[in-house]
Parts: structure tokens; sequence; C-alpha cells
């Protein structure tokens, strides 16, 4: 009668978009809906630390580019 399945579970580049689109603060309201049914709590803290550093190096860079070009 009801089939008992297991919720899918979603791929890395699912949750690296969810992250990112999160970072940005933009999302609708049924892929939030979506996402929480997926996401695993582990896989996008993971995701978002990948994200913030990146995020950091690359202003990091970023900046050492503009002050190198200065000097």
């Amino acid at each position: 009668m009801g089939s008992s399945r297991a919720p899918k579970t979603a791929s890395p580049l699912q949750v690296a978009k969810a992250v990112f689109w999160s970072f940005l603060g933009i999302r609708r309201r049924a892929e939030h809906e979506s996402d929480a049914a997926q996401l695993k709590v582990a896989h996008v803290i993971v995701a978002g630390i990948i994200g913030a550093a990146i995020f950091v190096l690359t202003l990091v860079l970023l900046v050492r580019f503009i002050v190198g070009r200065a000097a």
C-alpha cells in the first residue's frame, strides 16, 4: 500500500548549489523545501566551510594582485 522509500539524498553539485545560493541569500520557497528534504546537515556544513575558504582565498589573492600592481 504505502511505499516507504528513503528520501533521495542530494548530489555534491546540488549541495554546492544550495550553499552558493544561501551565501547570496536568494532562494525560492520550493527549492528551499526540496533542499530541506534532500540535504544532510553534515554535507551542508562541509560545503559551507569549503565555500567560505574559497571566498576568503579569492579576496586575499585579489587584494594581493591589486596591491602588487599599485607598487
